[in-house]
């Protein structure tokens, strides 16, 4: 029987993590829940490591929970990570790997997100969320990027119609069970 355990997680800086702008931990009030939409880890980190910004830096979460429950931390909680618009300064961001609508992210035809959270996963992203509000005192709030970023783009498909820009972390997130079992209250908006 496997260790139900979560590991702690490992640190993998990015390689541009020093120029990401710095914050004080302690203004750390809100955790968005994505997922990837990518097939794994490697691509998830290949993805992260893209240069995007004239800052040299590009879009990343702090940390990435795998299907099995590793974790990585990509960006410590002092370094403000381009994860969700409008919303960055005063939040974390953390990666559930899984496919999502990868890799036909804006065609209508292909807008079901149906792979499930394997419970190593959502034990890991528990664990994490717990040690999270032990550590940063202000962090009260949790939301799922699709709640905070609910704009619409042109279906890659049918430019006449449109589609959610994100969906993440998607139908298939267990938020009655996380929020259970951790004392965050969900916004949205």
């Amino acid at each position: 029987m496997p260790d139900p355990t979560p590991r702690p997680p490992r640190a993998q800086p990015l390689p541009y993590v020093q120029r990401l702008a710095p914050r004080d931990p302690g203004d750390i009030e809100l955790a968005v829940i994505h997922c990837t939409e990518l097939p794994d880890l490697a691509a998830a980190r290949a993805y992260g490591e893209r240069i995007l910004y004239p800052s040299g830096t590009g879009a990343s979460g702090h940390w990435y929970i795998d299907r099995d429950g590793s974790t990585v931390e990509y960006v410590p909680p002092e370094r403000i990570a381009h994860h969700v618009q409008g919303r960055n300064a005063c939040s974390i961001g953390i990666e559930l790997v899984n496919r999502g609508r990868y890799p036909h992210w804006y065609d209508s035809r292909h807008q079901a997100m149906d792979e499930p959270y394997p419970d190593a996963q959502i034990d890991a992203l528990v664990a994490l969320l717990t040690q999270l509000r032990a550590s940063l005192p202000a962090l009260r709030h949790i939301a799922g990027h699709e709640d905070l970023d609910s704009s619409r783009v042109a279906a890659s498909d049918d430019p006449g119609s449109t589609v959610p820009r994100k969906r993440d972390p998607g139908p298939r997130f267990p938020w009655d069970a996380v929020l259970a079992r951790v004392p965050l209250l969900r916004i949205t908006g």
